[in-house]
């Protein structure tokens, strides 16, 4: 299949990129990506990158891995993109609580209108599937752990802007019959991540540089935080799956773990792996901030045979040494 994915330079992007490309269907892979965040680098460290410009643009993807250096608010760019498209998955998107805050008009024109953008071109170009990237943030603060089934009351900016993509994919599906998923990802980590301003990647990235890790608020906040394979294995599951159209699924592992705990765990590695850890410092809570947040996963096991292959200490180990690897690589 023909697979257009926005955000494809990013963190979980280059993952999604590489699945795809190991799996050795012959699959043709079309990334646009305005390059703020992830880089061309970090797409070519995982196969052969062919760039191309929007007027080469043809109705066939010609290339095995395309990059298409563009932002999802350029409506044209999309109509142009989407072509000779099979899948789409939009990845793309002002991520985060806190940058929303400072700028709720930046975070709902990329979020709402780029999304709007790709759904369009989608149905014009004849997609078979859009798969949207959500988050738990449009739920909001209510009681873990969190289903599909609640009624969503977002407390960011960034929050509402996800909501509003989740409601013109149920509209698409309902008004047009385009095959959209929306699936709301937990605090995703893993390699590849070292862009990200995640907590997991932070941690990392202070305890390489021997600084002190910044807690805001008192550590006891949670978070269901999983491991990026698993959350490829869940975009792969809805990628040709019969049935599920217009639904939501969240993605993540039903599990609640503080932010301390991660912290904590983060230095025990440092110690095994350094000899050495990190102070943890704390700062002053944050406004938007959710103090409690886990998912129920029921839905996605039961609809897609979505299941867990990595715990909590695996996957931060696994994502440790990545990092480990990387920085020392840069240190030569």
């Amino acid at each position: 299949m023909n697979f257009l994915v926005t955000g494809g330079c990013g963190f979980i992007g280059v993952n999604l990129v590489l699945t795809l490309l190991s799996q050795n269907h012959g699959h043709r892979i079309r990334v646009v990506d305005n390059l703020s965040v992830g880089k061309k680098e970090d797409l070519a460290s995982i196969g052969k990158v062919t760039e191309i410009e929007k007027e080469e643009i043809g109705e066939q993807f010609a290339h095995k891995l395309e990059l298409v250096v563009g932002d999802v608010r350029d409506e044209d760019l999309a109509k142009v993109a989407c072509q000779g498209g099979d899948i789409l998955v939009h990845l793309a998107a002002s991520t985060g609580v806190m940058p929303s805050i400072e700028n709720p008009m930046e975070d709902c024109i990329s979020n709402v209108l780029g999304t709007l953008n790709y759904l369009e071109a989608a149905r014009l170009n004849g997609a078979r599937g859009f798969v949207f990237a959500s988050s738990g943030a449009p739920v909001g603060e209510q009681n873990p752990p969190i289903h599909e089934k609640m009624v969503p009351r977002p407390i960011s900016p960034y929050g509402a802007s996800k909501l509003a993509g989740e409601a013109y994919c149920a509209a698409y599906h309902g008004s047009f019959g385009l095959d959209t998923v929306a699936l709301r990802f937990g605090n995703v980590y893993g390699p590849h991540s070292n862009h990200k301003t995640s907590v997991v990647a932070e941690f990392i990235k202070h305890i390489l540089n021997s600084e002190p890790l910044p807690i805001y608020g008192d550590g006891n906040q949670t978070r269901d935080f999983i491991y990026v394979d698993d959350l490829i294995q869940a975009i792969s599951l809805c990628l040709d799956r019969p049935g599920i159209g217009g639904q939501i699924f969240q993605i993540a592992t039903h599990k609640e773990h503080t932010v301390l705990e991660v912290a904590e765990e983060l230095n025990r590695l440092a110690v095994k792996h350094l000899g050495r850890k990190s102070e943890i410092s704390f700062e002053n809570e944050r406004k938007g901030e959710i103090k409690r947040n886990y998912s129920d996963i029921s839905k996605a096991r039961k609809m897609l045979g979505f299941e867990l292959k990595y715990d909590l200490k695996e996957g931060l180990e696994k994502t440790f040494l990545w990092f480990l690897e990387d920085y020392q690589q840069e240190m030569k």
